[in-house]
């Protein structure tokens, strides 16, 4: 019976390091399936000929303040009929967009050559307004039929050669001569917008079976917008309402950039160009030139990088399965093994992670806190994958702007259900007593952090008057979702988590601690805590590079097929190494594991933080103090997240592999 026994430990520990194997085959096989896609949020309009296009501007943005501002907050051309906001969701509202309606009249297939929107006298300080804004590299943004202006920018050896499309165009410049010296400022007053549009398929069907009339267009969708800039002093003939001078590609004469100084009181006539433009791109397609993999980056590189990272992840897989095979299969045969009569005789001592059976479920220094970190970290962790889950799907798309993060709130606030559960859970297999103070905690504790500095940035980009400031009346419906879903549903997870009884535990646990030997240096825990956080820090990190470089650089993310393939490497990586780290100190006879495996693979975020400095100074260019306030405050509320998602998956697999190991060995 006893051979049995040990040859069934055998079998477990073998069958553990087999499953991780296969799950990191089917992690090589989601490699050659994963795909990134896209799917439209929206439905597509069919215009006619003579129907009105409405254009529309939103806030105006800049990468180096990181302050958006209205657009109207210059003072451009104003619409006849007043500015007008249109409708917005909390999303967008909590990410600054401020969209409004133009003073430019665009009608579908009608071209229009050098139309004068108006002309204004600006005073010496509406002129510094603009010259503040364009030495600060503002952007504008412009929208029509819910699809950015796309503004081609060339590469940066001059060669005319296209870089990438962005979805902002710039206010204005400044001109240099050839020893480098700034010489004035220009503004871009003449606006040439290309607009590209597709006749569907059914609509050219319907035109077979009955031909419309001769000289007419078929209605149309547009699948594109592009604006070019420039700088033109116009010649305005005030009796005719006309100017002129006009920029015309193919007349190289008329093309006058730089000519609309603005460095002091000066009057500007604003201008602008409308050309059509048949297009074979579907509607479906028509964010492709935003989302095309060689926009910042090339598609090889990024390839290169997920493969790369996955290889390792797949290599430390098959190592660490190896590692567990063997040891744990010695480990567990030595355990069980019946003593002969020499050793008997010889009162065998025996060594190793059995020893700390009486002390492995000793509650850990500061239960309560601990069981409140595990429970927003399963909130945590379950919002960040059921939102990548859905963006791979395509539901959370960059023409529904503002759903991503409705997604992220609305989803924090439903798996307050999931916090509440799990901290319950843990806090009562520490024996806790106050458990009306701990789910409060759970309810209150990291959300007020969050809540806290995120009220402190607001603040500090209200002082800025900035468009990106959260208006009070949005504060409170979050304030109110917080309040009314995350925390009864908090509660409700609580009462549901101290109701079930605590599971079996496989040893007991002594009344007396055990002493902890000495350690060596190399399994300090301090040590072992940053060594922990390396690699899955490693597993993430080049894709961290482009979901920075979208975040700051205001460009479009949309990889999140890539993005979930990264998650389940970061995943399986934090569990891994929370494991290795985990057997290694059970085997000096140190059973204090329950805040090492946490803080072991959430060691991860102080790399994310310490790499947000890093692509700090060498990524960005902000010069301005509020800028930098910004940048940290948003990437230490993004790294304290990151911490609880990736502690808690390291607890969960160290506590699996403890109650799985001494599930299986045999104690007296």
């Amino acid at each position: 019976a006893k051979r049995g026994q040990g040859q069934q430990s055998t079998f477990g520990a073998s069958a553990m390091a087999a499953a991780v194997l296969r799950r990191g085959a089917a992690l090589l096989a989601l490699a050659c399936a994963a795909e990134a896609f896209y799917l439209p949020g929206v439905a597509p309009h069919e215009y006619k000929r003579g129907e009105d296009v409405a254009l529309k501007v939103n806030k105006m943005t800049s990468s180096r303040t990181q302050l958006p501002y209205d657009y109207y907050d210059l003072p451009f051309c104003e619409p006849s009929g007043g500015v007008q906001d249109s409708a917005e969701n909390l999303g967008e509202i909590l990410t600054g967009n401020v969209i409004q309606n133009s003073p430019f009249n665009i009608t579908m297939y009608k071209e229009i050559s050098c139309n004068v929107v108006c002309v204004k006298k600006y005073s010496e300080k509406e002129a510094k307004m603009f010259v503040e804004k364009i030495d600060e590299q503002y952007l504008i943004n412009m929208i029509m039929d819910n699809l950015p202006a796309a503004y081609k920018t060339i590469s940066d050896d001059m060669t005319q050669e296209l870089a990438y499309f962005s979805h902002g165009f710039p206010l204005g410049g400044t001109v240099v001569n050839n020893a480098g010296v700034q010489m004035s400022k220009f503004l871009n007053n003449h606006l040439s917008f290309t607009v590209r549009y597709h006749i569907p398929q059914f609509e050219l069907d319907q035109a077979a079976a009955s031909p419309y009339e001769q000289n007419d267009i078929l209605p149309g969708r547009i699948v594109g917008l592009f604006v070019e800039p420039f700088s033109v002093n116009h010649k305005y003939d005030e009796s005719t309402n006309s100017v002129a001078s006009c920029p015309i590609e193919t007349d190289p004469q008329s093309v006058v950039k730089y000519g609309q100084p603005i460095d002091k009181e000066t009057t500007v006539v604003w201008t602008y160009s409308v050309t059509w433009e048949p297009s074979p791109i579907k509607w479906a397609s028509r964010w492709d030139v935003y989302l095309n993999s060689n926009s910042k980056a090339s598609d090889e590189v990024h390839w290169f990088s997920i493969i790369n990272s996955l290889l390792i992840v797949v290599f430390l897989t098959g190592m660490v399965a190896m590692i567990l095979m063997r040891t744990l299969h010695r480990d567990l045969s030595r355990y069980n093994r019946a003593p002969t009569e020499e050793e008997k005789a010889e009162e065998r001592e025996e060594t190793g992670w059995k020893l700390v059976h009486g002390d492995v479920y000793r509650p850990p220094a500061y239960p309560m806190l601990f069981s409140v970190t595990i429970g927003t970290g399963t909130q945590v962790l379950g919002m960040a994958l059921a939102t990548i889950v859905f963006a791979a799907m395509g539901f959370l798309s960059p023409a529904n702007r503002g759903s991503l993060m409705i997604a992220l709130i609305l989803l924090f606030m439903f798996l307050g259900i999931s916090a509440g559960y799990f901290s319950a859970r843990t806090y009562k297999m520490f024996a806790g007593e106050h458990w009306q103070r701990c789910t409060l905690l759970t309810a209150f504790l990291y959300p007020s952090v969050v809540f806290g500095c995120l009220f402190v940035l607001n603040l500090v980009i209200w002082a800025e008057g900035s468009s990106s400031a959260i208006p009070f009346g949005s504060m409170l419906a979050v304030l109110s979702l917080w309040f009314c879903i995350s925390v009864p549903l908090t509660f409700l997870g609580a009462f549901y988590g101290y109701k079930r009884d605590v599971e079996k535990q496989p040893v007991q646990t002594q009344d007396i601690p055990r002493a902890i030997p000495d350690q060596p240096w190399y399994m300090s825990p301090y040590l072992t805590v940053l060594v922990g956080g390396v690699l899955p820090f490693g597993a993430v990190f080049v894709e961290l590079f482009f979901i920075l470089k979208s975040i700051w650089l205001d460009q479009y993310y949309y990889v999140f097929g890539f993005l979930l393939l990264v998650f389940i490497i970061l995943i399986i990586t934090c569990a891994e190494i929370t494991i290795v780290l985990c057997y290694f100190q059970l085997c000096g006879e140190d059973y204090h594991w329950w805040w090492r495996s946490l803080l072991t693979s959430g060691s991860s975020a102080l790399y994310l933080f310490l790499y947000s400095v890093f692509y700090f100074s060498n990524g960005l260019k902000m010069d301005m103090f509020v800028s930098v306030i910004l940048y940290f405050g948003y990437m230490f509320i993004l790294s304290l997240l990151f911490f609880l998602a990736t502690g808690v998956v390291g607890y969960f697999a160290c506590h699996w592999f403890i109650t799985k190991i001494f599930a299986s060995v045999k104690v007296d």
